[in-house]
């Protein structure tokens, strides 16, 4: 309808036809686009198109909230079973990060994500890859896998899904096994927050620490919300931690 309408418009009003072909290639785009993005909608009211789809039609008018509901989505169905600790959790989060920008639309999102058991994860992580930077995106991971531990325990469903979202995001293999070892605490677990073997030698356990503790300082992040500036805390405060347990057991300054 639009190519008609802008191309003979464009030309009896300017009676060019150069002008009348371009209103009829600017209407068939407006055209395709209005077929592309119809959707047809279930009796219930809710999209029928492929996830994907409906996850691009959203994330124009919620952007990076319909994002986090997708991969808090991914995570949460991840075992089989969705937890009220999980959603509860996830609801803190957007709470505090959003404000009056989380409503109760965010929570059909997150709805109907769940019950398609399946999100489009490598298109909405390349979306993400390219709108947060690389620091925001290792915070995502440890809200990711805060989800996971909200019931007390990361299943192994979890921690597949955590991973693959974490490579899907470029993060790297060492900056994933420290965020993961926030959350599992073994005997190398403060080696590996800081992202090294527990046989490096002092100098490189220090040199270690600085670099990690450069890389997450929570200015880094100081431009998002108050959920990632805590949790970039939390995570500086970790690699502190790890550092002086070492020290303590090596015993060096």
């Amino acid at each position: 309808m639009y190519k008609w309408i802008l191309g003979i418009g464009g030309f009896v009003m300017t009676r060019k036809i150069g002008v009348g072909i371009l209103g009829f290639v600017i209407g068939s785009l407006i055209d395709a686009y209005q077929r592309g993005t119809g959707g047809a909608q279930s009796s219930d009211g809710s999209s029928s198109q492929d996830p994907f789809e409906y996850y691009r039609q959203q994330s124009s008018r919620y952007d990076i909230q319909t994002m986090l509901m997708a991969l808090s989505a991914a995570v949460m169905s991840a075992d089989g079973k969705v937890l009220k600790a999980e959603l509860d959790y996830v609801k803190s989060f957007f709470s505090q990060q959003f404000g009056s920008r989380f409503t109760a639309d965010h929570l059909r999102i997150l709805k109907h994500f769940l019950d398609t058991k399946q999100v489009p994860l490598q298109e909405i992580c390349n979306d993400i890859k390219l709108r947060m930077t690389y620091e925001v995106r290792v915070q995502l991971i440890h809200y990711l896998f805060g989800i996971a531990k909200a019931d007390g325990d990361v299943s192994s469903a979890e921690m597949a899904a955590v991973q693959r979202i974490s490579n899907m995001l470029g993060i790297s293999a060492v900056e994933f096994e420290s965020v993961k070892n926030m959350f599992y605490r073994n005997v190398d677990s403060d080696y590996k927050i800081l992202g090294i073997e527990s046989n490096a030698t002092d100098e490189e356990v220090k040199k270690a620490y600085r670099k990690m503790a450069i890389a997450f300082h929570p200015d880094k992040v100081a431009a998002m919300g108050e959920e990632y500036q805590k949790g970039a805390k939390e995570k500086f405060q970790q690699i502190q931690d790890a550092y002086e347990a070492i020290k303590k057991r090596r015993g060096f300054k």
